[in-house]
């Protein structure tokens, strides 16, 4: 037989980290229920009572084919590109030298974040040297200095991380190497 609890009572209050786990899974339930993609007459952004909204392909169609990511626009458009589910122009104009360069760099402050790896591969898959170098970054090992803050306010990789490429929310991405695997700078 179950224990009735005494009338003067109180039952105990749910714990907080419950409670908050309850939120989190009601919050997640909630925007898996909802579209990811918006329609372009209610994104914000297209006029719905304009004559070419019709012609226009849906995001939902267009970007449903292609793999899914768990943040930003909800596309891993890397992995479109590497699987042959997208096959964007190199260039514009024949003749163009495409350069893709492979290399990962490794920008370490020995902070509390992890350090940060940077792949060219993925950025000279969709962009020209000429579009970082040399506004943006100088191409010199060493010679330039990064600023979480810059980058919230939209300069250096907050250009188009936040506006076209993953968010700014998704840290682990770029902060994804352990400070402890990387050796220690030599102090003279």
């Amino acid at each position: 037989m179950p224990a009735v609890p005494h009338p003067n009572r109180l039952p105990r209050p749910v714990p907080r980290a419950l409670a908050a786990a309850a939120a989190v899974l009601a919050a997640t339930a909630l925007a898996a229920s909802a579209p990811i993609w918006r329609p372009l007459e209610k994104d914000g952004i297209h006029d719905p009572r304009g004559p070419g909204i019709t012609l226009l392909q849906q995001p939902a169609e267009a970007l449903s084919v292609l793999p899914r990511d768990t943040a930003g626009n909800h596309v891993r458009w890397v992995q479109a590109l590497d699987s042959g589910a997208i096959d964007p122009r190199s260039n514009i104009l024949p003749g163009t030298e495409v350069r893709l360069r492979t290399d990962d760099l490794i920008i370490a402050k020995y902070g509390s974040m992890p350090a940060v790896k940077f792949p060219h591969r993925q950025h000279t898959l969709w962009l020209d040297c000429s579009n970082c170098h040399d506004q943006l970054f100088k191409p010199v090992a060493g010679a330039n200095t990064f600023s979480m803050m810059a980058i919230l306010n939209g300069e250096q990789c907050g250009l188009c991380h936040g506006a076209v490429a993953f968010p700014l929310t998704e840290c682990n991405r770029c902060h994804s190497v352990p400070n402890a695997s990387l050796p220690r700078p030599v102090r003279r």
